[in-house]
């Protein structure tokens, strides 16, 4: 596998339907299945708990980057392979980008759509060469989709821009194309 590390965005909260917590506890099995050290929030509640915890339970590497201020709310998770505490938001980011060869977007709220639309306008720019994704789980991720495909369509985005966002249902799709797109970068 080229993919090594993925960065996964996802809330704080589990959300109304059980989907949610099923498609985070598949996809953590499947990095920890496949060798992928998970990069995260570092956040013992919500997608982010259920989505360590199955990298751990299975075995894996699961690497979390937490603010201090929520940490100090004691919403860190403590069973965790490393927690990095920083200072900020923007040094968390900046952290988990370090860490990570790609980024994912599980379900998530306001903090994941920042997180992961910062990620792909670093993409764009040419910051960095990182692949990134959303994981859509019972149809969370399509209005976004469609609201890329309109800026297209409107000609706020190009088609290589667009191109840069994989949007994909199965998770174990998911992670394939990443792979390949890890592969691809680095030769």
């Amino acid at each position: 596998m080229s993919l090594r590390a993925l960065c996964v965005f996802c809330g704080s909260r589990s959300g109304h339907a059980p989907a949610h917590a099923a498609a985070a506890r598949t996809l953590g099995t499947l990095l920890a299945e496949r060798g992928i050290e998970l990069v995260f929030g570092g956040g013992r509640v919500g997608l982010m708990g259920v989505l360590a915890d199955a990298v751990l339970a299975r075995g894996g590497r699961a690497i979390g980057v937490i603010p201090r201020a929520l940490e100090e709310r004691e919403l860190g998770h403590q069973g965790l392979t490393r927690l990095h505490v920083v200072g900020t938001m923007h040094e968390r980011k900046a952290l988990m980008a370090e860490l990570s060869q790609a980024f994912v977007a599980l379900p998530g709220g306001f903090g994941t759509l920042e997180e992961i639309c910062e990620a792909i306008t670093w993409t764009q720019l040419g910051f960095h060469p990182k692949p990134c994704a959303l994981l859509d789980v019972d149809g969370y991720w399509g209005p976004l989709a469609q609201l890329f495909d309109h800026a297209l369509a409107q000609g706020f985005v190009d088609a290589q821009a667009r191109a840069l966002v994989l949007h994909e249902h199965d998770p174990a799709r998911l992670l394939d194309e990443l792979d390949r797109r890890v592969a691809q970068e680095r030769g």
